[in-house]
């Protein structure tokens, strides 16, 4: 094979990625769910859950191995993100979310699972960004699939008493996650 069509495949594989991504990014971004019709059909689904419905409790090792349930997590809001060392926008939004945990570290919980990767590798990331909140381990994947999530990232707002009052699918900015956490009476 002479060395232009090999340039013009690489090229188009090279373009064919990018654009994909771009979608996954724009299709993601700012897509909220604020009423049960639209949690991802969840109230079709056996054992699902809503908005305006308790959280789903859970049970999952921390990176030191400690088990840590979502029921510790109570008398404040909670974000749960749920995320992937490979997620380029995972990696975008993680400042943010560290940023307004330290803000609001009185007020404010945060739970990011990630899914199903070494904790060594989730360990390389968290101190790379130095993020300090709760980090648990997801091996399989099975709180993920019981939260329904479809994409990374994929973002839970809890109020104080562990009901879910938003879910957005993809990048939030800055200002979407002040604007839920506002929403959720954090920051007003």
């Amino acid at each position: 094979m002479s060395r232009q069509p090999l340039f013009i495949v690489l090229y188009g594989l090279i373009l064919g990625a990018g654009l994909g991504l771009l979608i996954f990014i724009v299709i993601g971004v700012g897509q909220n769910s604020s009423d049960s019709d639209s949690i991802l059909a969840g109230r079709n689904v056996p054992n699902a859950f809503g908005i305006g419905s308790p959280a789903v409790n859970f049970e999952l090792e921390d990176l030191e191995g400690n088990i840590i349930s979502l029921k510790d997590f109570r008398d404040k809001a909670v974000l749960i993100n749920f995320w992937a060392t490979w997620c380029g926008p995972c990696r975008f939004e993680m400042p943010a979310i560290q940023s307004r945990f330290d803000q609001y570290e009185d007020d404010l919980d945060v739970i990011a699972i990630n899914f199903d990767e070494p904790a060594r590798v989730v360990q390389q990331f968290i101190d790379e960004l130095g993020l300090t909140f709760t980090v648990l381990l997801d091996p399989g994947g099975t709180v993920q699939r019981e939260y329904r999530v479809r994409a990374y990232p994929t973002t839970y707002f809890l109020d104080k008493e562990g009901v879910v009052k938003f879910l957005h699918i993809g990048y939030m900015s800055e200002s979407q996650i002040d604007q839920y956490l506002n929403q959720i009476g954090i920051g007003e």
